[in-house]
């Protein structure tokens, strides 16, 4: 059964087609209202993003959404959850002085900022899930705790996941740094022959897995977190990890966790991609790569996984900008995410999350 997927192209010929009045529409198009009871203290999910970057969703556009559950009778917080790697977002003290530097103020946004898993990442619970990999996950409290959730995801590029959206704003977003370190399992290994010892692995390496041994970089399997920032930083291309192996699992386990941060609020999410700004890598990175494809638009559903899917057909409909992170498949219907990422599986996400039932890869998009 198609789900309905709501979309507001980018381009505006007047006053009444502002960004504004096009989330507005969207909201109220796929019924976001009635989700939210009076008096329901609602999550709006975002990512703040790291600091270095800006490519985020914008929170003048964020302030529209929390302005339309508090229409809807909704209390709002903005909310997201510390990482695993070192960086600005560790903690939750310098996630909300991230969040702030990047403009989701109170006075911007209208709401106050909580970081879902506490000061440290300590604040969760385990729930149930039925997957071929997990039977419980961990999900951090605050987000279990709100009566109902507002998912707000820019759609980009990702090295392991092949694209980021709506499913990875759930699993990875929604999962303290313990329950992101389960996901990523795969381990990085080195190609010593193409090593310079540069030590750039070493500088970015989070877990100090990364280590210097006679000048040729050495990873410590038991401390590797599986990141992917080691072999984001290697300009030789001397770190991999086993893609034939690692990826579908990968992408599995986030799946799981997506279906996982829904528990208690099956019926009562509501989810909006951001199609803007498409860049190859998460907002996670402390820099924003220039976008593959033009702007697009913005798009709204109940189903994560439609959402998605069309989110992804959109790009890859589109033609790619040329002198950007595209290797390839710059024409208009190729794959845009292998054209940065080769060896990535995007749809997989898309395919399991069938599987388990989070929604339906088929859909209706509807222009509003």
């Amino acid at each position: 059964m198609k789900s309905d997927v709501f979309f507001a192209d980018i381009r505006a010929k007047g006053e009444g087609e502002n960004t504004g009045s096009k989330i507005e529409r969207l909201f109220n198009r796929a019924g976001f209202g009635d989700l939210i009871g009076k008096g329901d203290i609602t999550a709006i999910k975002m990512h703040f993003g790291e600091m270095g970057g800006d490519s985020f969703v914008s929170p003048l556009h964020v302030r529209h959404v929390v302005d339309l559950v508090r229409g809807a009778g909704g209390i709002p917080f903005l909310t997201d959850t510390g990482t695993l790697y070192r960086g600005s977002r560790s903690n939750a003290a310098t996630h909300l002085e991230t969040a702030i530097r990047h403009g989701f103020d109170y006075v911007v946004v209208g709401a106050p900022v909580i970081i879902a898993d506490g000061l440290r990442g300590s604040n969760w619970r385990e729930v149930p899930v039925k997957g071929k990999h997990f039977e419980r996950v961990r999900i951090a409290a605050d987000i279990l705790d709100a009566s109902c959730m507002m998912v707000i995801s820019h759609f980009k590029g990702h090295m392991l996941a092949g694209f980021g959206g709506a499913l990875k704003n759930l699993a990875m977003g929604c999962a303290p740094p313990a329950g992101k370190r389960e996901q990523h399992t795969a381990k990085a290994f080195v190609h010593a022959e193409r090593c310079l010892g540069c030590g750039m692995c070493v500088e970015f390496c989070p877990a100090g897995a990364a280590v210097l041994d006679g000048g040729v970089c050495r990873i410590d399997r038991t401390r590797c977190l599986g990141c992917g920032d080691c072999m984001r930083a290697c300009r030789e291309n001397a770190i991999e990890f086993d893609w034939d192996v690692e990826i579908d699992p990968f992408l599995e386990r986030m799946v799981e966790y997506a279906c996982g941060a829904m528990t208690g609020k099956e019926g009562r999410v509501g989810f909006l991609n951001f199609l803007l700004n498409i860049t190859p890598d998460c907002d996670c990175v402390p820099w924003s790569d220039a976008s593959i494809v033009p702007n697009i638009g913005i798009l709204a559903s109940r189903d994560p996984v439609a959402l998605d899917h069309a989110s992804y057909d959109l790009v890859n409909s589109s033609r790619g900008i040329g002198g950007t992170a595209l290797l390839s498949g710059l024409s208009e219907g190729e794959d845009k995410f292998r054209g940065m990422w080769p060896h990535t599986n995007g749809l997989h996400q898309i395919e399991y999350a069938e599987e388990m039932r989070l929604g339906s890869a088929s859909y209706r998009l509807i222009e509003v």
